[in-house]
């Protein structure tokens, strides 16, 4: 092997220079994609390709294959992986309802992560969160609202989520018809959606309709109409077989009916659970064997290297094992991964790339696009810029963390609610703040260590994993709060192998009971008086989790006393994050806010929930919450008390929920003039928020899930039946309706026009309006296309999205939206046929502001042949 070829080569390129002369097929650029992977494939031994069916793909030296790990987030900009610009949460982006800015924003990400890919290629770095194949993005049905990865998705409805999904994954993809530019994955196939302590062994039970129309429409946009090159499945059951070993939804309905060309990978452990959890057979050996038999090609996991004994014990044929690898070799091929860079033109995109204005610009832009106001009485909002004071009170107005959601990057510079009010008002008005309340009872609220509680703050920087010997470096800090991201704290030290301490004095202002702890995604401990208070457990990450890990622990502090403290952090790779954080006696919060209100001229409250309570799989178990998940929809008590407390004091009051999911905010919306929804918003979340309240900009953003009022509205959490949920078959009332949002302006619709009745199932119908600005302020208005199927002889949804427009508007302006509705939209799954029917009736149109706001319909019928079965191709 060439070593110094290897070295200069960012691209797997090197061969044993005995072989230069003849150069192999699978490295000859301009032979037909399908004759290189064979020839690749070919020269490998049984061991090898195993070794290339795992998320850690291990290097191949003697045909120039490096490592590669196929492990790479991307649910709202490039995850877990330094520096990047961090837009609003998935479910945020939902609300934009804006299917050209999904694109947009998906070509930022996948501009970020081939520009971050090659920077780690020529460091010779190819870790996890390194790669260029996107897990991401999840478009599981948010059918529950209890469910605590809901905010990872496009919400409740399919067909929005499928129009929002396909131009992500476009964007994600790219354009070019030789290379991808990122690879998507779509997930998590098909029918998941929590609860999330029991997501490894539960049996989602579905009928044919519901699976066929609620559950599968938006995959099959994103695997047939974008393209989506990979997919992951699940980690449940679906009807009784484990959803990565299904013949239904792998091999009949993927692999037959979509004809997906592309590769399956397998949740974090989802093979694990088939004989450990699903039992459904005993041993590695043959759940490896059966979920390659059935089309899961990569493992995410320590199963597949069973393989090879599976192969011997004849489980499986060593040509079930060359179908995986070939799909997997023909991804990395079509990454330009076994080509020269010159020809590949994502390689070109440079590092600078990478948080340049243009792309904070759009974070501000797609936040504001995010922002629902639920509720405007009596004109509250926008607010003056000029007034003497505004409080600004609750425990998520300055706390930067929870703008980014889950699955997020680190931008350089998040703006908090807080932030941004300070820097949007007049210098003459005075901004209060106080927290007010802990984020739930029983649920500690970690700010960092204050500046003012530390004395004589010392930190010394090391070379390599241990905090021996002499320091490279010493310096002084204030805090510790460090984040760099990707980089090392110093040029002179290696990114990937560095260690930190602090020494210094803690000396706290108020006696009271802490919680005292490290938050970080480096090897950590903590040590008071030099006894050892807490360490991480994982080193860098959880194996199969969030990167970032917390401890902590109680401890007494009495006020002026000063703590020894020492704080050590080492590094290994991706994120360097470490901050010292704490839980305060909150005895007199809830007064400081009171306070606030009472003197302030208006008051803004920023409440709502948290990724570190609502989220995958955690450890989460305080009233309202379990696993990850909720069991009520309310505020937490703590903030409900908190809200009370504040109105009382009689000021203008607005709300400001980030959350990832509905809230049953009903006293609110009795008592509370103005609310607005502004989800886990991104990096310019506070700015977009500043933009909202004080009517820079004109919120136009559209609840994309329903906000039910109580958790008794729903049918129980396990229960996969789509019968009372969402929009389409909720016949309840609920609190915000599917679609809803208001404007700072006003619009009038008029004049729908529908071009001609369903003659057969190649019809496409046209179905038209005129939507006019009669209000004073530009603003944006979507447009909402339902249907519905009147006296229909089957069950069908109360009714169903068909089409979205959002459009901006100047005062007095007004524009004709036009809708193609396929005559396919209108058919239903026949259970008893296998197939897709057009019932013969007639069909209601509605256009409006939200499912609940019709304000205009007509009739379609449909002359259709009963027997007359339609294909989706």
């Amino acid at each position: 092997m060439n070593s110094i070829c290897c070295l200069l080569l960012p691209i797997a390129l090197c061969v044993p220079l005995s072989a230069a002369a003849q150069t192999p097929v699978y490295l000859d650029p301009d032979a037909p994609l399908p004759q290189r992977v064979q020839d690749l494939v070919r020269r490998m031994t049984l061991e090898e390709k195993v070794s290339q069916m795992t998320d850690v793909a291990a290097a191949i030296e003697r045909l120039g294959v490096p490592e590669y790990n196929w492990w790479n987030e991307g649910l709202h900009g490039v995850a877990r992986s330094g520096l990047a610009t961090v837009f609003p949460q998935a479910i945020g982006l939902a609300a934009t309802w804006n299917d050209s800015l999904m694109l947009e924003l998906a070509t930022v990400i996948s501009d970020e992560f081939r520009a971050k890919h090659h920077e780690y290629v020529r460091n010779g770095k190819r870790l996890r969160y390194q790669g260029l194949t996107v897990w991401s993005p999840n478009i599981n049905l948010f059918r529950d609202p209890r469910w605590g990865r809901g905010q990872e998705t496009y919400g409740e409805d399919p067909y929005l989520t499928g129009r929002l999904a396909v131009p992500f994954i476009r964007g994600l993809q790219g354009s070019d018809p030789r290379y991808f530019k990122t690879i998507a994955t779509v997930k998590h196939y098909a029918v998941h959606s929590g609860p999330e302590p029991e997501r490894h062994e539960f049996d989602a039970v579905v009928n044919q309709r519901d699976l066929r129309e609620s559950y599968l429409p938006h995959f099959e946009m994103a695997l047939r109409e974008a393209n989506a090159y990979s997919l992951m499945c699940a980690y449940n059951r679906v009807l009784g077989a484990a959803a990565c070993a299904s013949k239904l939804l792998l091999q009949d309905i993927l692999r037959g009916e979509y004809e997906f060309p592309g590769f399956v990978v397998s949740d974090c452990g989802a093979i694990d659970d088939i004989y450990r959890h699903h039992k459904i057979v005993p041993t590695a050996a043959e759940a490896a064997a059966l979920a390659v038999k059935h089309g899961t090609d990569l493992d995410c996991g320590r199963v597949y290297p069973n393989l090879v004994q599976a192969v011997q014990q004849g489980l499986i044929s060593e040509a079930d094992i060359d179908v995986a690898v070939a799909r997997l070799m023909t991804a990395r091929m079509r990454l330009g991964m076994f080509d020269p860079p010159a020809r590949v033109p994502y390689a070109q995109i440079p590092y600078t790339v990478l948080d340049q204005p243009a792309h904070r610009a759009l974070a501000r832009k797609v936040a504001q696009q995010s922002i629902v106001l639920l509720r405007n009485e009596g004109r509250v909002l926008p607010l003056r810029k000029d007034l003497r004071s505004i409080a600004v009170i609750g425990p998520n107005a300055d706390d930067a963390m929870v703008l980014l959601g889950n699955y997020n990057g680190m931008p350089a510079d998040p703006v908090t609610p807080l932030r941004g009010i300070r820097e949007a008002v007049s210098t003459r008005t005075r901004v209060l703040y106080a927290r007010g309340s802990a984020l739930a009872d029983s649920f500690p609220t970690f700010v960092t260590v204050p500046a003012g509680a530390l004395r004589d703050l010392q930190v010394d920087y090391f070379s390599g994993h241990e905090l021996t010997g002499t320091a490279a470096a010493r310096a002084r800090d204030s805090i510790i709060n460090a984040n760099w991201r990707d980089q090392a704290p110093r040029p002179d030290l290696n990114a990937d192998s560095f260690a930190v301490r602090w020494t210094g004095v803690l000396r706290p202002a108020r006696s009271g009971q802490y919680q005292l702890g490290l938050i970080g995604t480096m090897k950590f401990a903590l040590y008071v008086n030099d006894s050892l208070l807490v360490r991480s457990v994982y080193g860098y990450r959880d194996e199969f989790g969030d990167p970032r890990l917390r401890a902590s622990a109680v401890m007494n502090l009495e006020a002026g006393r000063d703590y020894r403290i020492r704080v050590e952090g080492v590094e290994s790779y991706g994120d360097a994050q470490l901050g010292l954080v704490w839980s305060a006696p909150t005895d007199d919060l809830m007064q400081e806010a009171v306070q606030a209100a009472r003197t302030a001229d208006a008051v803004v409250l920023v409440l709502g929930l948290t990724p570190r309570l609502e989220g995958e799989e955690m450890d989460v178990h305080i009233a309202g919450f379990r696993g990850g998940d909720r069991t009520t929809l309310g505020l937490p008590a703590a903030q409900q008390r908190l809200l009370e407390a504040v109105v009382a004091a009689g000021k203008p009051t607005v709300l400001v929920l980030l959350n990832g999911s509905a809230l049953a905010v009903n006293w609110a919306d009795r008592q509370v003039p103005a609310i607005l929804e502004a989800w886990y918003p991104g990096q310019a979340g506070g700015t977009a928020i500043a933009d909202v309240l004080f009517g820079d900009y004109n919120p136009g953003g559209r609840l994309p899930v329903t906000f039910y009022r109580e958790v008794s509205d729903l049918p129980a959490f396990t229960d996969y039946k789509m019968q009372g949920r969402t929009y389409r078959f909720f016949r309840g009332q609920p609190l915000y309706p599917f679609g809803h949002g208001l404007s700072y302006t006003t619009f009038r619709y008029s004049n729908l026009a529908i071009s001609h009745d369903v003659r057969s199932r190649t019809d496409t119908i046209g179905v038209s309006v005129d939507v006019a600005n009669t209000g004073s302020r530009v603003g944006d208005e979507v447009v909402q296309l339902y249907v519905q199927h009147i006296n229909s002889a089957v069950e069908r949804p109360i009714k169903d999205l068909r089409g979205f427009r959002r459009i901006t508007l100047q005062p007095g302006e007004a524009r004709r939206v036009n809708f193609a509705l396929p005559a396919l939209q209108l058919a239903y799954w026949d259970s008893v046929a296998g197939n897709w029917s057009l019932e013969p009736g007639n069909v209601r149109v509605l256009v409006g502001a939200s499912s609940a706001d019709i304000k205009l319909s007509g009739m379609i019928a449909v002359h259709a042949r009963p027997e007359e079965s339609l294909r989706r191709d």
